[in-house]
């Protein structure tokens, strides 16, 4: 594959800002960024966020109408690193656990299962309930990757875009797209602390 594409989609659960960001990130990366956003997610973006529906837009390579099932990204042949859903609502995980593929956001993910590349799926929900964590099992044995954006607080987060962006750069992590500011544990560049993991167990240990 001689040019790189991640496919961003972005679902109806609350979080629309971990789509924008991972949007926000990849231009700073080479990779051709294609996006799809559901109907739920754009009335996120305006109950949740001031952001402007061109200004999102405008962040991808290549934005492909929801409804458009003949899109390149619904077809196998066209090669990506796999797809990105920040965030990713319980509807549209229950949608992809059961092969559901009834829009362009969904049938994409299909596409990226049946061909054995990456899908990560930002889930945001709580609490689960039982078929939540049914769909999340399934989804993983199908051999995607549910990555709920859990704030790291050993980060030492000073502000809510610390939390978010770290969150969606460890899930870039996974596509091998790396985030070149993100804080990384036993890093020297690491945030607020020269101590490291070891130095933690001796502490640990003298306290004990």
């Amino acid at each position: 594959m001689s040019t790189r594409r991640i496919i961003v989609g972005i679902s109806g659960a609350t979080g629309f800002q971990y789509g924008y960001k991972a949007l926000q990130l990849l231009q700073a990366m080479d990779v051709e960024v294609h996006l799809v956003i559901s109907r739920g997610a754009e009335m996120t973006r305006t109950l949740e966020t001031d952001y402007q529906k061109e200004e999102v837009l405008s962040m991808a390579d290549v934005v492909h109408p929801l409804a458009n099932l003949g899109a390149s990204i619904a077809s196998g042949s066209f090669k990506t690193l796999g797809m990105l859903i920040a965030p990713c609502s319980m509807r549209t995980l229950a949608s992809v656990a059961h092969a559901m593929t009834d829009n362009l956001l969904t049938r994409a993910a299909d596409v990226v299962l049946k061909d054995r590349r990456r899908l990560v799926l930002m889930a945001r929900e709580t609490p689960l309930n039982l078929a939540h964590l049914d769909n999340m099992r399934k989804v993983t044995e199908m051999g995607g990757i549910i990555f709920p954006p859990v704030p790291a607080l050993y980060q030492r987060p000073q502000s809510l875009d610390d939390v978010i962006t770290h969150s969606v750069g460890r899930a870039l992590d996974l596509f091998d797209l790396e985030v070149k500011s993100l804080p990384r544990w036993g890093e020297p560049a690491f945030g607020h602390s020269a101590s490291s993991p070891a130095s933690h167990e001796q502490a640990w240990a003298t306290q004990n």
